[in-house]
């Protein structure tokens, strides 16, 4: 027989194409598109003079890389300051950065659970959740989105450790989950709740301190929260924060965080610098919010169904897989960049786009995005403009 290892991935490609789940890499150049909707740069630091200095200046004052683990050179002070400045700014005892949210998730649900232990995982949670699940080894309940009842009696059929999860904001529909009401379940059942505030942080609460902070959770003892770098702060990296003597465990014992090369000084940089703009500019946060209800307001009332956003980022439905890429492609030749989710990233099943409301679009700009959209729908969509 020829050797052909890989024959099988032909033949997973051709049912993809046939389903219309291709998906492709597309190399974006160095200026910005001229209307992105795309992007997580919810409070539009990423390119704010302030964040790529301290980018630019951290690099060449600490190198461009972390040269090692956390553990052995990749800790710098650069690193330790971001990490009482992200604490003090959410209201957390202590907190850790690794090189992504991914890993920052992937080190608390291993680290906080294992064989014996229960994860009650909210079915809408972030890939990243799912997967720390799975290589917890712990037994994971999965239970329907939102469903704080059935948090409850899943933890209530379980004797010994128990952990709750879920996204403070789902990335998909942008709904957001029920925070003091998990956490009454959770402290009925003393399980601890751990929170991914990735979609939260900069956009909820008193000056964008969070999700948790919005629902006076920050700092409760039994909470963790983990938080991504790479969306309001507008750099890359992730971060795990809660009671101290939790940090400590994570360094001790999570393995994402112990055998990965420490985060970039470019990247500790930037996220100190727009942490220095979120807290003299709080109004950011409000805004994001309010760009957020205007597209939600005028696309349902252009007749698109679309999801109300709780936070930053707003779903409208497409009747397909094929006709999401087509709408999105579609927006893209009008000048405008837009997200387009479909399975298997949607739990569901229900293709959409997926709009970002950043702090920095103008009236002019929400304008056009809506305009665009609306004349680009696909017409089982909703209406279209002729």
């Amino acid at each position: 027989m020829p050797y052909a290892p890989f024959d099988w991935i032909d033949a997973e490609a051709r049912g993809r194409a046939a389903a219309g789940l291709v998906r492709t890499l597309r190399p974006r150049g160095a200026e910005p598109e001229p209307l992105d909707l795309a992007s997580n740069d919810y409070l539009g630091l990423t390119r704010h003079p302030e964040v790529t200095a301290a980018a630019a200046g951290a690099a060449r004052r600490w190198g461009a890389g972390a040269t090692g683990s956390r553990l052995v050179t990749g800790t710098t002070a650069l690193h330790a300051e971001l990490e009482r400045e992200l604490a003090a700014f959410c209201g957390f005892e202590a907190a850790l950065v690794l090189s992504s949210g991914y890993a920052a998730n992937l080190a608390a649900l291993t680290a906080l659970s294992g064989r014996g232990s229960l994860i009650v995982s909210d079915a809408g949670n972030h890939a990243s959740i799912v997967d720390g699940c799975r290589l917890s080894r712990a037994e994971t309940a999965v239970v329907p989105h939102a469903d704080a009842e059935a948090v409850a009696k899943a933890l209530g059929a379980h004797e010994g450790r128990a952990l709750a999860v879920t996204d403070s904001v789902f990335s998909v529909d942008g709904d957001a989950a029920p925070l003091p009401t998990l956490a009454e379940v959770c402290r009925a059942a003393n399980a601890a709740l751990l929170v991914d505030d990735a979609h939260g942080l900069g956009v909820l609460g008193d000056g964008g301190r969070g999700a948790l902070a919005a629902a006076g959770l920050a700092g409760n003892d039994g909470v963790v929260a983990t938080l991504t770098l790479s969306k309001s702060l507008g750099s890359q990296g992730g971060a795990v924060l809660g009671p101290a003597r939790v940090i400590d465990h994570l360094i001790n014992t999570a393995r994402t965080f112990i055998f990965d090369t420490g985060l970039a000084p470019a990247s500790a940089g930037g996220a100190l610098g727009a942490l220095g703009v979120l807290r003299r500019e709080p109004e950011r946060a409000a805004r994001a919010r309010e760009v957020a209800a205007a597209l939600y307001t005028r696309l349902t009332a252009a007749g698109l169904t679309a999801v109300r956003p709780d936070a930053a980022v707003v779903s409208v439905r497409a009747p397909s897989a094929d006709a999401a890429v087509n709408w999105a492609a579609d927006c893209r030749s009008a000048g405008m960049a837009v997200g387009c989710f479909r399975p298997p990233s949607v739990p569901d099943g229900v293709s959409r786009l997926r709009l970002t409301a950043r702090a920095d679009l103008t009236e002019e700009q929400i304008t056009a995005a809506v305009d665009t959209i609306v004349a680009t729908a696909p017409r089982q969509a909703g209406a279209r403009v002729s």
